[in-house]
């Protein structure tokens, strides 16, 4: 059987993924809940599958390899909700499967450093319904299951750049608060490189090597753009919607030793300095 990646819920990640493995002759299928991205997916070398969420889908039947990145909700995983009988079924015969989750899973830890075997004690409700996931999808017999854990996703799109051009871009302040980062390349090729060498149950960090406070990735756009920096707002005082708040509940450090030592992956960018700088040379925009 020829290698098929079968992405449940098309999104950034997968689609930098899908940049990696289509040269290589893969055939990748991807869900979408809208039938006017069909398209779009299309031409990019996607065989698009347009899926509300609900029944089955009848590819999993020829998939070699799942993504899942689809979010959990208060009722658990809406992917094995609907799919999972038809997943464990056909679970002996893939060859991987990778579930896209979050280090919101291990909560606050005060700054300190923590890895894949620091115990699982989350503070918010996101972080808790990913811990729930997790154990959903390891519970199913011989699925050969591999998560990973992302820290906050940035890249093509989703950089600070068109904030701090419009002067919209917030510079807000907690002292000692850091946050783990991780470019969108970086995170297909952790991908790619565990599709390469599958170790069922693994789990994964996926972060640089530089956890950082946020006040200093707009600084250092604002310098590379040579545009004034905005000014600091203090945290307590900084009006934000509760999710942009629930992020500062939790200030830990995240080890990514285990991408390095296991699947050999050497970071494109291991700090936001050399992602940002990338950013702006490809595009002129982030």
């Amino acid at each position: 059987m020829s290698k098929t990646l079968l992405c449940i819920g098309h999104g950034y990640c997968a689609r930098a993924l899908a940049r990696h493995l289509l040269p290589r002759g893969w055939r990748i299928l991807g869900t979408t809940r809208h039938a006017d991205r069909a398209g779009a997916l299309a031409e990019t070398g996607i065989t698009p599958l347009v899926w509300s969420g609900q029944g089955a889908l009848p590819e999993l039947d020829v998939a070699t390899h799942l993504l899942i990145s689809a979010a959990p909700g208060p009722d658990g995983d809406p992917v094995l909700a609907t799919l999972g009988e038809q997943i464990a079924r056909i679970a002996p015969r893939l060859d991987w499967v990778g579930y896209l989750s979050t280090t919101a899973v291990y909560g606050d830890h005060g700054g300190g450093w923590v890895d894949e075997d620091t115990p699982l004690t989350p503070a918010t409700a996101r972080g808790k319904a990913r811990v729930q996931a997790e154990a959903q999808w390891a519970a199913l017999p011989h699925l050969p299951l591999h998560i990973f854990r992302l820290a906050g996703i940035y890249g093509p799109g989703r950089g600070p750049f068109a904030k701090v051009r419009a002067g919209t871009a917030r510079r807000i302040v907690k002292p000692g608060q850091v946050f783990s980062r991780i470019h969108v390349d970086d995170i297909a090729r952790v991908l790619a490189a565990s599709i390469d060498r599958p170790d069922p149950g693994a789990v994964y960090n996926v972060c640089d090597d530089d956890p950082a406070p946020p006040e200093e990735v707009i600084a250092e756009a604002a310098r590379l753009l040579g545009l004034p920096l905005p000014p600091p707002e203090p945290y307590d005082a900084a009006e934000m919607t509760p999710m942009a708040r629930s992020f500062y509940a939790e200030n830990k450090r995240v080890k990514n030793d285990r991408i390095k030592r296991d699947l050999g992956v050497q970071l494109l960018y291991p700090d936001y300095r050399a992602g940002l700088a990338a950013l702006l040379a490809e595009s002129g925009a982030g």
